[in-house]
Protein backbone atom coordinates (compact mmCIF):
# COMPACT_ATOMS: atom_id res chain seq x y z
CA UNK A 1 0.00 0.00 0.00
CA UNK A 2 1.45 3.70 -0.85
CA UNK A 3 1.05 6.02 1.77
CA UNK A 4 0.30 9.27 0.34
CA UNK A 5 0.05 12.67 2.05
CA UNK A 6 -3.45 13.31 1.62
CA UNK A 7 -4.63 11.45 3.81
CA UNK A 8 -4.40 13.70 6.52
CA UNK A 9 -6.23 16.25 4.60
CA UNK A 10 -9.07 13.86 4.35
CA UNK A 11 -8.81 13.23 8.47
CA UNK A 12 -8.59 17.11 9.04
CA UNK A 13 -11.80 17.29 6.71
CA UNK A 14 -13.69 14.82 8.95
CA UNK A 15 -12.43 16.51 12.09
CA UNK A 16 -13.29 20.08 11.37
CA UNK A 17 -16.36 19.48 9.13
CA UNK A 18 -18.22 17.53 11.44
CA UNK A 19 -20.63 16.36 8.31
CA UNK A 20 -21.54 20.03 7.64
CA UNK A 21 -19.24 19.50 4.32
CA UNK A 22 -18.73 17.15 1.32
CA UNK A 23 -15.11 16.47 0.20
CA UNK A 24 -14.38 16.75 -3.56
CA UNK A 25 -11.10 15.16 -4.59
CA UNK A 26 -9.97 15.94 -7.69
CA UNK A 27 -7.04 14.64 -9.95
CA UNK A 28 -5.95 12.62 -13.13
CA UNK A 29 -6.97 9.54 -14.37
CA UNK A 30 -5.12 6.77 -12.42
CA UNK A 31 -3.42 9.24 -9.79
CA UNK A 32 -5.19 7.39 -6.80
CA UNK A 33 -7.99 8.82 -5.75
CA UNK A 34 -10.77 6.11 -5.47
CA UNK A 35 -7.93 3.87 -3.63
CA UNK A 36 -7.11 6.85 -1.04
CA UNK A 37 -10.71 7.06 -0.73
CA UNK A 38 -11.59 3.48 -0.34
CA UNK A 39 -8.66 3.11 2.31
CA UNK A 40 -10.26 6.45 4.31
CA UNK A 41 -13.62 5.00 4.23
CA UNK A 42 -12.32 1.50 5.80
CA UNK A 43 -10.15 3.13 8.27
CA UNK A 44 -12.10 6.00 9.14
CA UNK A 45 -15.81 4.93 9.63
CA UNK A 46 -17.38 1.85 11.09
CA UNK A 47 -19.50 1.65 7.90
CA UNK A 48 -19.19 2.81 4.22
CA UNK A 49 -20.58 2.76 0.85
CA UNK A 50 -18.59 3.15 -2.64
CA UNK A 51 -20.44 3.75 -5.44
CA UNK A 52 -18.79 4.01 -8.61
CA UNK A 53 -20.70 6.14 -11.00
CA UNK A 54 -18.40 4.90 -13.72
CA UNK A 55 -19.86 1.03 -13.82
CA UNK A 56 -23.47 1.67 -11.27
CA UNK A 57 -25.97 -0.44 -12.22
CA UNK A 58 -29.32 1.22 -13.52
CA UNK A 59 -31.16 0.87 -10.26
CA UNK A 60 -28.92 3.15 -8.33
CA UNK A 61 -29.34 5.84 -11.20
CA UNK A 62 -32.80 5.43 -10.42
CA UNK A 63 -32.63 5.64 -7.23
CA UNK A 64 -30.90 9.08 -7.34
CA UNK A 65 -32.94 10.19 -10.32
CA UNK A 66 -36.87 9.23 -9.33
CA UNK A 67 -36.57 8.90 -5.19
CA UNK A 68 -33.92 11.57 -3.44
CA UNK A 69 -37.09 13.55 -2.85
CA UNK A 70 -37.44 11.16 0.18
CA UNK A 71 -34.20 10.77 1.99
CA UNK A 72 -35.39 8.25 4.60
CA UNK A 73 -36.67 5.84 1.58
CA UNK A 74 -33.22 6.57 0.01
CA UNK A 75 -31.10 5.94 2.98
CA UNK A 76 -32.97 2.59 3.24
CA UNK A 77 -32.45 0.90 0.16
CA UNK A 78 -29.38 1.96 -0.54
CA UNK A 79 -27.97 0.39 2.24
CA UNK A 80 -30.14 -2.64 1.15
CA UNK A 81 -28.85 -2.38 -2.26
CA UNK A 82 -25.15 -2.41 -1.00
CA UNK A 83 -25.90 -4.55 2.20
CA UNK A 84 -24.51 -2.00 4.51
CA UNK A 85 -25.84 -0.73 7.66
CA UNK A 86 -25.66 2.90 7.48
CA UNK A 87 -24.71 4.53 11.49
CA UNK A 88 -25.49 8.13 11.85
CA UNK A 89 -22.37 9.98 11.60
CA UNK A 90 -20.44 7.36 11.60
CA UNK A 91 -20.44 5.94 7.83
CA UNK A 92 -19.31 7.22 4.72
CA UNK A 93 -20.82 7.41 1.09
CA UNK A 94 -18.52 7.61 -1.44
CA UNK A 95 -19.74 8.88 -4.97
CA UNK A 96 -16.54 8.28 -7.11
CA UNK A 97 -15.91 9.10 -10.58
CA UNK A 98 -19.09 11.46 -9.90
CA UNK A 99 -18.31 13.42 -13.39
CA UNK A 100 -20.11 10.37 -14.65
CA UNK A 101 -23.16 11.50 -13.14
CA UNK A 102 -23.64 15.47 -12.46
CA UNK A 103 -27.32 14.82 -10.79
CA UNK A 104 -25.49 13.09 -7.64
CA UNK A 105 -23.26 15.62 -7.27
CA UNK A 106 -26.30 18.39 -7.21
CA UNK A 107 -27.75 16.31 -4.53
CA UNK A 108 -24.99 17.08 -2.04
CA UNK A 109 -26.38 20.03 -0.99
CA UNK A 110 -29.97 18.22 0.44
CA UNK A 111 -27.65 14.93 1.83
CA UNK A 112 -25.26 17.23 3.63
CA UNK A 113 -28.13 19.27 4.95
CA UNK A 114 -29.89 16.01 6.09
CA UNK A 115 -26.67 15.42 8.56
CA UNK A 116 -27.06 11.38 8.49
CA UNK A 117 -23.93 11.02 7.26
CA UNK A 118 -20.23 12.19 5.64
CA UNK A 119 -19.79 12.49 2.43
CA UNK A 120 -16.92 12.03 -0.37
CA UNK A 121 -16.81 12.40 -4.08
CA UNK A 122 -13.79 11.45 -6.45
CA UNK A 123 -13.44 12.75 -9.61
CA UNK A 124 -11.67 13.95 -13.12
CA UNK A 125 -12.90 16.45 -15.63
CA UNK A 126 -15.60 17.63 -13.17
CA UNK A 127 -14.78 21.28 -14.07
CA UNK A 128 -15.81 20.97 -17.57
CA UNK A 129 -19.22 22.75 -18.94
CA UNK A 130 -20.26 19.31 -20.08
CA UNK A 131 -19.98 17.83 -16.96
CA UNK A 132 -21.61 21.27 -14.51
CA UNK A 133 -24.31 22.10 -17.05
CA UNK A 134 -27.51 21.64 -15.75
CA UNK A 135 -26.76 21.36 -12.14
CA UNK A 136 -26.27 23.70 -9.31
CA UNK A 137 -22.59 23.11 -7.85
CA UNK A 138 -23.26 23.10 -4.24
CA UNK A 139 -22.14 25.41 -1.44
CA UNK A 140 -21.52 22.72 0.69
CA UNK A 141 -18.84 21.31 -1.32
CA UNK A 142 -14.78 21.45 -0.15
CA UNK A 143 -12.32 21.19 -3.01
CA UNK A 144 -8.79 19.50 -3.11
CA UNK A 145 -6.80 18.26 -5.72
CA UNK A 146 -4.84 14.78 -5.54
CA UNK A 147 -1.92 14.90 -7.69
CA UNK A 148 1.21 12.07 -8.70
CA UNK A 149 3.01 11.12 -5.65
CA UNK A 150 5.94 13.62 -4.82
CA UNK A 151 9.58 12.61 -4.25
CA UNK A 152 8.65 12.04 -0.28
CA UNK A 153 5.85 10.05 -1.11
CA UNK A 154 7.95 8.39 -3.51
CA UNK A 155 11.18 7.76 -0.86
CA UNK A 156 8.32 6.37 1.58
CA UNK A 157 7.10 3.90 -1.14
CA UNK A 158 11.05 2.60 -1.25
CA UNK A 159 10.69 1.98 2.06
CA UNK A 160 12.83 5.35 3.21
CA UNK A 161 11.26 7.94 6.08
CA UNK A 162 14.58 8.89 7.20
CA UNK A 163 15.81 11.10 4.04
CA UNK A 164 13.70 13.66 3.45
CA UNK A 165 12.98 15.22 7.14
CA UNK A 166 17.09 15.51 6.21
CA UNK A 167 16.31 17.38 3.00
CA UNK A 168 14.22 19.58 4.77
CA UNK A 169 16.75 20.66 7.40
CA UNK A 170 19.45 21.66 5.05
CA UNK A 171 16.62 23.72 3.04
CA UNK A 172 15.39 25.15 6.32
CA UNK A 173 19.10 25.94 7.09
CA UNK A 174 20.64 26.31 3.55
CA UNK A 175 23.30 24.22 4.31
CA UNK A 176 24.92 21.14 1.84
CA UNK A 177 23.97 17.94 2.71
CA UNK A 178 27.36 16.42 1.77
CA UNK A 179 28.98 14.66 -1.15
CA UNK A 180 28.41 11.51 -0.25
CA UNK A 181 24.42 12.00 0.91
CA UNK A 182 23.41 14.10 -2.12
CA UNK A 183 24.93 11.76 -5.05
CA UNK A 184 22.70 9.22 -3.01
CA UNK A 185 19.92 11.24 -3.06
CA UNK A 186 19.64 12.04 -6.40
CA UNK A 187 20.57 8.75 -7.16
CA UNK A 188 16.90 8.15 -6.19
CA UNK A 189 15.59 11.44 -7.74
CA UNK A 190 16.93 10.49 -11.00
CA UNK A 191 14.96 6.88 -10.41
CA UNK A 192 11.68 9.02 -9.67
CA UNK A 193 11.47 11.02 -12.72
CA UNK A 194 11.82 8.09 -14.64
CA UNK A 195 9.20 5.85 -12.86
CA UNK A 196 7.17 9.38 -11.64
CA UNK A 197 4.69 9.49 -9.45
CA UNK A 198 1.25 7.49 -11.17
CA UNK A 199 0.97 4.48 -8.20
CA UNK A 200 0.63 1.63 -10.90
CA UNK A 201 4.05 2.39 -12.23
CA UNK A 202 5.23 2.80 -9.25
CA UNK A 203 4.31 -0.29 -7.60
CA UNK A 204 5.04 -1.75 -11.11
CA UNK A 205 9.18 -0.65 -10.62
CA UNK A 206 9.04 -1.86 -6.65
CA UNK A 207 8.89 -5.58 -7.66
CA UNK A 208 12.69 -5.44 -7.96
CA UNK A 209 13.20 -2.01 -9.45
CA UNK A 210 11.61 -3.09 -12.70
CA UNK A 211 12.35 0.08 -15.28
CA UNK A 212 10.58 -2.75 -18.64
CA UNK A 213 7.22 -3.34 -15.97
CA UNK A 214 7.16 0.44 -14.68
CA UNK A 215 6.91 1.74 -18.70
CA UNK A 216 4.32 -0.71 -19.39
CA UNK A 217 2.67 0.62 -16.65
CA UNK A 218 2.77 3.80 -17.77
CA UNK A 219 2.04 3.20 -21.57
CA UNK A 220 -1.24 1.88 -20.47
CA UNK A 221 -1.93 4.97 -18.62
CA UNK A 222 -1.38 6.98 -21.57
CA UNK A 223 -3.57 4.80 -23.69
CA UNK A 224 -6.36 5.14 -21.52
CA UNK A 225 -5.98 9.08 -21.42
CA UNK A 226 -6.01 8.71 -25.50
CA UNK A 227 -9.18 6.73 -24.80
CA UNK A 228 -10.81 9.60 -22.82
CA UNK A 229 -9.95 12.17 -25.20
CA UNK A 230 -11.79 10.43 -27.96
CA UNK A 231 -15.17 9.79 -25.11
CA UNK A 232 -15.35 13.22 -23.50
CA UNK A 233 -13.58 15.69 -25.88
CA UNK A 234 -15.60 14.66 -28.61
CA UNK A 235 -15.66 17.69 -31.76
CA UNK A 236 -12.34 18.43 -31.23
CA UNK A 237 -10.61 15.47 -30.16
CA UNK A 238 -8.02 15.34 -32.63
CA UNK A 239 -6.75 18.90 -31.74
CA UNK A 240 -6.11 17.43 -28.09
CA UNK A 241 -3.96 14.49 -29.98
CA UNK A 242 -2.30 17.01 -31.77
CA UNK A 243 -1.22 19.12 -28.44
CA UNK A 244 -0.57 16.46 -26.20
CA UNK A 245 1.68 14.71 -28.90
CA UNK A 246 3.82 17.57 -29.74
CA UNK A 247 4.73 18.20 -25.89
CA UNK A 248 7.60 16.21 -25.83
CA UNK A 249 8.98 18.07 -29.06
CA UNK A 250 8.13 21.56 -27.67
CA UNK A 251 10.02 21.26 -24.14
CA UNK A 252 12.81 19.79 -26.16
CA UNK A 253 13.12 23.86 -27.55
CA UNK A 254 15.51 26.27 -25.71
CA UNK A 255 12.15 28.26 -25.33
CA UNK A 256 9.79 26.09 -24.48
CA UNK A 257 6.77 28.05 -25.20
CA UNK A 258 4.03 25.87 -27.21
CA UNK A 259 3.68 27.46 -30.76
CA UNK A 260 1.05 26.35 -32.59
CA UNK A 261 2.84 26.66 -35.50
CA UNK A 262 4.40 23.26 -34.98
CA UNK A 263 1.20 21.75 -35.16
CA UNK A 264 0.06 23.75 -38.49
CA UNK A 265 1.60 26.87 -40.06
CA UNK A 266 -2.11 28.39 -39.85
CA UNK A 267 -3.21 27.23 -36.94
CA UNK A 268 -4.94 30.11 -34.13
CA UNK A 269 -4.58 29.98 -30.49
CA UNK A 270 -8.61 30.61 -30.34
CA UNK A 271 -8.90 27.65 -32.73
CA UNK A 272 -6.97 25.45 -30.02
CA UNK A 273 -7.83 26.92 -26.87
CA UNK A 274 -10.86 24.50 -25.75
CA UNK A 275 -7.74 21.64 -26.16
CA UNK A 276 -5.45 23.87 -23.73
CA UNK A 277 -8.24 23.61 -21.57
CA UNK A 278 -9.53 19.87 -22.20
CA UNK A 279 -5.94 18.78 -21.10
CA UNK A 280 -5.80 21.04 -18.15
CA UNK A 281 -8.85 20.27 -16.30
CA UNK A 282 -8.14 16.58 -17.15
CA UNK A 283 -4.90 17.38 -14.92
CA UNK A 284 -2.94 15.28 -17.61
CA UNK A 285 -0.74 18.62 -18.34
CA UNK A 286 0.93 21.61 -15.82
CA UNK A 287 -0.17 24.42 -17.71
CA UNK A 288 2.27 27.55 -17.34
CA UNK A 289 1.25 31.03 -18.28
CA UNK A 290 3.48 33.87 -19.28
CA UNK A 291 3.22 36.61 -16.15
CA UNK A 292 3.82 39.54 -18.85
CA UNK A 293 4.51 42.72 -15.90
CA UNK A 294 5.16 40.22 -12.61
CA UNK A 295 5.13 43.82 -11.00
CA UNK A 296 1.43 44.04 -11.29
CA UNK A 297 0.73 40.42 -9.69
CA UNK A 298 1.60 37.52 -11.60
CA UNK A 299 -2.29 35.84 -12.32
CA UNK A 300 -3.47 40.18 -13.19
CA UNK A 301 -0.44 40.02 -16.24
CA UNK A 302 -0.95 36.42 -17.37
CA UNK A 303 -1.01 36.37 -20.49
CA UNK A 304 -2.85 32.81 -21.83
CA UNK A 305 -2.18 32.63 -25.05
CA UNK A 306 1.25 32.67 -24.19
CA UNK A 307 2.23 29.42 -22.71
CA UNK A 308 3.98 26.43 -21.26
CA UNK A 309 2.82 23.01 -21.35
CA UNK A 310 4.29 20.17 -19.11
CA UNK A 311 3.18 16.70 -18.33
CA UNK A 312 1.61 16.64 -15.21
CA UNK A 313 3.45 12.94 -14.71
CA UNK A 314 7.25 13.33 -15.81
CA UNK A 315 7.66 9.72 -15.92
CA UNK A 316 4.91 9.70 -18.32
CA UNK A 317 6.92 12.28 -20.50
CA UNK A 318 9.81 10.03 -20.84
CA UNK A 319 7.67 6.76 -21.72
CA UNK A 320 5.60 9.14 -24.05
CA UNK A 321 8.56 10.82 -25.58
CA UNK A 322 9.89 7.17 -26.98
CA UNK A 323 6.12 6.09 -27.30
CA UNK A 324 6.51 4.76 -30.23
CA UNK A 325 9.31 2.74 -29.64
CA UNK A 326 10.34 -0.76 -27.35
CA UNK A 327 11.30 0.55 -23.67
CA UNK A 328 14.84 -1.15 -24.74
CA UNK A 329 15.37 1.98 -27.11
CA UNK A 330 14.29 4.33 -24.77
CA UNK A 331 17.52 6.46 -24.42
CA UNK A 332 16.38 8.56 -21.64
CA UNK A 333 16.74 5.55 -19.05
CA UNK A 334 20.32 4.98 -19.39
CA UNK A 335 21.42 9.22 -19.75
CA UNK A 336 19.69 9.90 -16.52
CA UNK A 337 20.42 6.93 -14.46
CA UNK A 338 24.22 7.41 -15.03
CA UNK A 339 23.67 11.19 -14.96
CA UNK A 340 25.25 11.25 -18.49
CA UNK A 341 21.69 13.33 -20.05
CA UNK A 342 22.90 14.99 -22.73
CA UNK A 343 19.27 14.79 -24.36
CA UNK A 344 16.36 16.70 -23.87
CA UNK A 345 18.37 17.49 -20.53
CA UNK A 346 16.23 20.98 -20.13
CA UNK A 347 12.71 19.90 -21.08
CA UNK A 348 13.14 16.35 -18.15
CA UNK A 349 14.18 18.68 -15.50
CA UNK A 350 12.29 21.99 -16.28
CA UNK A 351 9.05 19.24 -16.20
CA UNK A 352 9.90 17.39 -12.92
CA UNK A 353 10.13 20.90 -11.59
CA UNK A 354 7.62 22.39 -13.24
CA UNK A 355 5.41 19.06 -11.73
CA UNK A 356 7.14 19.48 -7.81
CA UNK A 357 5.88 23.38 -7.99
CA UNK A 358 2.35 22.45 -8.78
CA UNK A 359 1.96 19.52 -6.14
CA UNK A 360 3.24 22.31 -3.70
CA UNK A 361 0.48 24.44 -4.34
CA UNK A 362 2.25 26.95 -6.75
CA UNK A 363 0.33 27.59 -9.68
CA UNK A 364 2.91 27.75 -12.86
CA UNK A 365 4.08 31.11 -14.06
CA UNK A 366 7.13 32.36 -16.18
CA UNK A 367 8.61 35.48 -17.58
CA UNK A 368 9.56 35.69 -21.54
CA UNK A 369 9.99 39.07 -23.00
CA UNK A 370 11.93 39.23 -26.79
CA UNK A 371 13.74 42.22 -27.08
CA UNK A 372 15.63 42.57 -29.69
CA UNK A 373 16.36 46.35 -29.82
CA UNK A 374 17.63 46.69 -26.18
CA UNK A 375 18.76 43.35 -24.80
CA UNK A 376 18.57 44.20 -21.30
CA UNK A 377 14.77 43.93 -21.83
CA UNK A 378 15.47 40.44 -23.75
CA UNK A 379 15.19 37.56 -20.84
CA UNK A 380 13.42 34.16 -20.33
CA UNK A 381 12.90 32.76 -16.22
CA UNK A 382 11.31 29.35 -16.06
CA UNK A 383 9.44 30.02 -12.93
CA UNK A 384 7.79 32.65 -11.10
CA UNK A 385 6.84 32.40 -7.89
CA UNK A 386 5.26 33.94 -4.84
CA UNK A 387 6.60 34.24 -1.12
CA UNK A 388 5.82 37.06 1.47
CA UNK A 389 4.53 39.15 -1.16
CA UNK A 390 7.43 38.98 -3.06
CA UNK A 391 8.50 37.27 -6.51
CA UNK A 392 11.05 34.97 -6.52
CA UNK A 393 12.37 33.62 -9.83
CA UNK A 394 13.66 29.85 -10.83
CA UNK A 395 16.18 28.78 -13.15
CA UNK A 396 16.57 25.26 -14.08
CA UNK A 397 20.14 24.67 -15.03
CA UNK A 398 22.37 21.96 -15.73
CA UNK A 399 25.62 21.15 -13.26
CA UNK A 400 28.20 23.05 -16.05
CA UNK A 401 26.03 25.63 -16.92
CA UNK A 402 28.20 28.83 -17.32
CA UNK A 403 26.30 32.14 -16.92
CA UNK A 404 22.70 33.02 -15.84
CA UNK A 405 22.20 36.39 -18.14
CA UNK A 406 18.30 36.27 -17.51
CA UNK A 407 18.47 35.88 -14.09
CA UNK A 408 20.83 38.85 -13.38
CA UNK A 409 18.59 41.05 -15.96
CA UNK A 410 15.34 40.23 -14.34
CA UNK A 411 16.43 40.81 -10.60
CA UNK A 412 17.68 44.52 -12.24
CA UNK A 413 14.31 44.51 -13.85
CA UNK A 414 12.37 43.92 -10.86
CA UNK A 415 14.23 44.78 -8.18
CA UNK A 416 11.63 46.46 -6.22
CA UNK A 417 9.04 42.95 -6.02
CA UNK A 418 11.87 40.57 -6.45
CA UNK A 419 12.23 38.33 -3.34
CA UNK A 420 15.17 35.18 -3.12
CA UNK A 421 16.11 34.18 -6.36
CA UNK A 422 16.72 30.04 -7.32
CA UNK A 423 18.80 28.24 -9.73
CA UNK A 424 18.10 24.54 -9.31
CA UNK A 425 20.60 21.96 -10.51
CA UNK A 426 21.82 18.71 -9.89
CA UNK A 427 24.71 19.78 -7.40
CA UNK A 428 24.35 20.36 -3.78
CA UNK A 429 23.23 23.41 -1.57
CA UNK A 430 25.22 26.56 -2.64
CA UNK A 431 25.17 30.78 -2.29
CA UNK A 432 26.56 32.27 -4.92
CA UNK A 433 26.26 36.02 -5.86
CA UNK A 434 23.21 36.42 -3.83
CA UNK A 435 21.87 33.81 -5.56
CA UNK A 436 20.46 30.37 -3.98
CA UNK A 437 21.60 27.58 -5.89
CA UNK A 438 19.61 24.10 -4.74
CA UNK A 439 19.73 20.53 -5.45
CA UNK A 440 16.34 20.03 -8.22
CA UNK A 441 15.05 17.44 -5.28
CA UNK A 442 14.18 20.42 -3.21
CA UNK A 443 11.93 22.44 -5.66
CA UNK A 444 8.93 21.04 -3.62
CA UNK A 445 10.31 23.05 -0.52
CA UNK A 446 10.20 26.42 -2.37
Amino acid sequence: MLKRKIYNRLLEWKRSSKGSTALLIDGARRVGKSFVAEQFAKKEYKSHIIIDFGNAPNDILDLFENESYDLDLFFAKLGAFYSTVLHRHESLIVFDEVQQFPRARQLIKYLVADGRYDFLETGSLIRLKKNTENIIIPSEEEHIEMFPLDFEEFLWAMGDEATFPLIKKCFDEKKPLGQALHRKIMNDFRQYVLVGGMPQSILAYMNGKDFAASDEAKRRILRLYRDDVSKFASGYEEKVYAVIDGIPAQLSKKEKKYQLSSISKSARFREYEDSFIWLNEAMVVNTSFNSTDPNIGLALSADHATQKCYMADTGLLVTQTFMDRDFTDNELYKAILFDKLDINEGMIMENIVAQMLRSSGHKLYFYSRSDTANRENHMEIDFLITANKRISPIEVKSANYRSHSSLDKFLKKFNKTTGAPYILYPKDVMEKDGIWHLPLYMAMLL
